[in-house]
């Protein structure tokens, strides 16, 4: 049975690469029963052949990208009522400019753990564009979000089982505290 969600919102499940945003991601729009959006697949050829040489992406790569993203979320939202996205969004500014482009309230879960584990995850990753060698510049770009930002930090290396209970909870406790649909517009 699909999970309660709260309307008019999207999640976007952020992180570095390896985190797990696109399973995590995947699993929850699975378990709402609503559209999944994979952020890496709206990269455009450019970027994605920058990324593959090994380059890390600058903010000017980044604008068309996050614009186009954002502009799905919105589309899916006003589609569906509700939709889940995997998005690096590794600085505030990319998240704001994720709300901005999408026009619907977004929640962010942000996928944290040690470098260690990242760089394993990232070593037994095949077939995939990101370099391991571009973890450390991500990381380096990597601001967390404040505590006024719609957002919970999650430790990735819990279980899949574990950080979907943990972000329906999350989701549940803000919809109880807005008293409403539980997209707070702070």
């Amino acid at each position: 049975m699909p999970h309660a969600v709260p309307r008019g919102c999207a999640i976007i499940v952020m992180g570095v690469s390896g985190s797990g945003k696109s399973t995590l991601g995947q699993r929850l729009a699975d378990e709402a029963g609503h559209r999944f959006l994979e952020g890496d697949g709206f990269h455009s050829a450019e970027a994605v052949a920058k990324m593959r040489a090994g380059h890390p992406l600058d903010d000017a790569d980044r604008w068309p990208w996050l614009d186009r993203v954002g502009h799905a979320i919105g589309d899916a939202v006003a589609a569906d009522g509700f939709a889940v996205a995997a998005c690096s969004a590794l600085k505030r500014v990319y998240r704001e400019r994720l709300v901005a482009a999408a026009g619907v309230p977004l929640l962010f879960v942000l996928l944290d753990t040690d470098p260690a584990e990242l760089a394993r995850r990232l070593g037994a990753r095949a077939g995939h564009y990101m370099p391991a060698s571009l973890l450390d510049s991500q990381r380096a770009t990597l601001e967390r979000p404040g505590p006024d930002e719609a957002a919970i930090t999650l430790d990735a290396k819990a279980t899949p089982d574990t950080l979907i209970r943990d972000v329906w909870a999350w989701i549940d406790d803000r919809a109880s505290a807005d008293g409403a649909d539980g997209t707070d517009r702070r």
